[in-house]
């Protein structure tokens, strides 16, 4: 018996094609499309709007396959973690995290990841395979309901900063935007969403070619070759040098203001030197700096600043007039914080 797809995984113009094949008009195919994402039915049965003839008809060529919530644990912070159940019984990560002024779902794009970054427990996990356009989608609309009914207001930001790297998921990743932006679905604007890499230069310049209007983050950690690459492989193959070209790309395409994430690491990126390097390589565009705290990983060597470290760094970057931020992570006691997500109920 043939495998069923997932009628999510289809375009707007198959969904016509078929409707169109079957005799039925074509805002059926608008009906459905509403179901699936504004409404975000798991069964065809909840299609009221549609007959139950042609339920059954839907039903007999596809299948929707729905994220489902495998666990959730809260911090003492407010921050609640949870792992999330695919069709395949595969298990991401996905974060909630609270603040005084606005409410942000972190997703995943991958189950697990490729990059190995030295510092990141996600980097342990080899990479399972990419989300779907819908399971990514999924998570954003599953982690609204949450968000909703655990502090009362809907998701006012988006951060594409949990398991996997969007990049090496280009497409999905943009496809997965577009829904929650269009009216169709979440109806956000893009310039809620983060979308976060590790520095893959040739995409972030096809992110510029395609003009898209979300908000570019990049993992730095170090303007240093030496020190980036031991704390990140990829900058082996992707040195500073090419994502700085692609940076400025980036920026003379989209002229859209990048962020710096720099985890600060005792003895290794927090000196006075590691500032003035960095405020050289932020000369490239206009850009914010969010500076944050490392969050311990078992088994890992790396430590966290002290504090009268950072501010020196801080006070550095500000004497330059960059615009820093720091973060403070959230969710440490419960392993939801920055390069902690690693799923030990795989």
């Amino acid at each position: 018996m043939k495998e069923k797809i997932d009628i999510r995984n289809i375009s707007v113009e198959d969904l016509c094609a078929f409707c169109a094949e079957h005799k039925l008009p074509k805002f059926r195919a608008g009906q459905i499309e509403e179901w699936l994402w504004k409404k975000r039915a798991t069964s065809f049965d909840e299609m009221t709007s549609l007959s139950k003839d042609m339920r059954n008809l839907f039903g007999e060529h596809f299948c929707i396959n729905p994220v489902k919530i495998h666990k959730g644990e809260r911090s003492i912070d407010g921050t609640i973690k949870y792992s999330l159940q695919l069709h395949d019984k595969l298990l991401v990560e996905g974060v909630l995290i609270p603040s005084k002024k606005r409410i942000t779902a972190c997703i995943s794009s991958q189950v697990g990841c490729s990059l190995d970054c030295a510092f990141c427990a996600t980097g342990t996990l080899k990479l399972e395979r990419n989300l779907t356009a819908a399971e990514i989608y999924d998570q954003v609309f599953i982690l609204n309901e949450e968000s909703v009914s655990n502090f009362g207001k809907s998701l006012s930001n988006i951060v594409y900063m949990g398991m996997g790297e969007p990049l090496l998921n280009y497409n999905n990743m943009l496809e997965s935007i577009r829904l929650i932006t269009t009216e169709k679905g979440m109806g956000m604007s893009p310039k809620r969403i983060t979308v976060s890499t590790a520095g893959i230069a040739k995409m972030i310049m096809k992110l510029a070619d395609d003009k898209v209007r979300f908000n570019l983050a990049i993992s730095l950690h170090s303007s240093n070759d030496e020190t980036r690459s031991k704390l990140m492989s990829l900058n082996d193959s992707v040195p500073l040098q090419e994502l700085r070209d692609a940076i400025r790309y980036f920026y003379d395409e989209t002229n859209s203001r990048i962020t710096y994430e720099y985890i600060l690491f005792k003895g290794i990126n927090d000196n006075v030197n590691d500032a003035k390097g960095l405020a050289n390589f932020c000369k490239v565009s206009p850009c914010k700096i969010n500076l944050i705290e490392y969050n311990t990983v078992d088994d890992f060597p790396y430590e966290k600043s002290t504090n009268k470290v950072t501010e020196n760094f801080i006070s550095y970057l500000e004497e330059k007039n960059l615009i820093v931020n720091l973060r403070k992570s959230k969710g440490k006691d419960i392993n939801a914080a920055c390069g902690q997500l690693v799923n030990k109920l795989q």
